[in-house]
């Protein structure tokens, strides 16, 4: 079993997170100290999640990505650096954070997730957060966080566009309902790094407050942002009958 926080807040704690415990208070404090949350890519999403998420004091991050950052990646994946390029963006995303927040758990997984592994890699996690992008990856987390009941915060982003939505089993459409076939796969697509440190920021938010009760998630809803003229969108989205996931004949993935 991996390690865990106690969940016990320590003197230094109450003065690291005092401004959020105004809001919080110590046993929302604590359920952010007691919970481990997985970021699958630490790349323009993954990046902005896995900084506020660390200096929210979660207690245990496990940061998934096997690829190494390159020069192209660095307007917008604000966790590497320059140095950075020999290592793979778990390596590099957990040097950072441990100097960031050296009182919590920081787990690098430099592994590809595929359905042959997805169930070792997140079965010790609470809330899922994704970071990738690529949708053949999306469904495998999707499927796994549906059939064993973990939240799964998912976005994407492209140009100055992104889209958020929490996906809760049995509380909500899962992400094959929303998006049931991918996009058009490209090669290269265009992004300015602020697009993902938005939409990645939000990721961050949706997994505090699931963990901590706080506020209203985005289950069953889809935010849509248009940081072009700066708009913000929700619409509600309903689970589909004929989901292979979780509809009415679901699939069922092999743990």
């Amino acid at each position: 079993m991996k390690q865990r926080m106690s969940g016990i807040l320590t003197s230094r704690d109450l003065i690291r997170y005092d401004r959020q415990l105004l809001m919080i208070g110590k046993a929302g404090q604590e359920k952010l100290k007691k919970a481990s949350v997985a970021i699958v890519g630490i790349g323009g999403l993954g990046s902005p999640a896995a900084f506020y998420l660390a200096g929210a004091g979660i207690g245990r991050l496990v940061l998934i990505d096997p690829e190494k950052p390159e020069l192209s990646n660095l307007n917008r994946q604000i966790i590497h650096w320059e140095s950075d390029f020999s290592k793979t963006k778990a390596q590099s995303a957990a040097e950072k954070l441990r100097e960031f927040n050296s009182d919590i758990i920081i787990e690098p997984v430099s592994v590809k997730i595929s359905r042959e592994n997805v169930s070792e890699v997140l079965v010790e996690v609470d809330v899922v957060v994704d970071g990738l992008d690529n949708y053949e990856t999306r469904y495998i987390i999707n499927e796994y966080c549906v059939m064993h009941g973990k939240p799964f915060v998912h976005a994407a982003v492209r140009g100055l566009v992104g889209q958020a939505t929490t996906i809760v089993s049995k509380r909500s459409p899962c992400l094959e309902c929303i998006v049931p076939e991918p996009p058009v796969p490209e090669e290269k697509f265009p992004i300015l790094g602020a697009t993902a440190g938005t939409v990645g920021c939000i990721e961050a938010l949706e997994a505090i407050k699931l963990i901590t009760g706080i506020g209203k998630p985005l289950i069953g809803r889809l935010l849509i942002t248009d940081l072009e003229d700066m708009t913000f969108s929700v619409i509600e989205v309903e689970r589909r009958p004929d989901c292979p996931v979780c509809g009415n004949n679901r699939s069922s993935m092999k743990n």
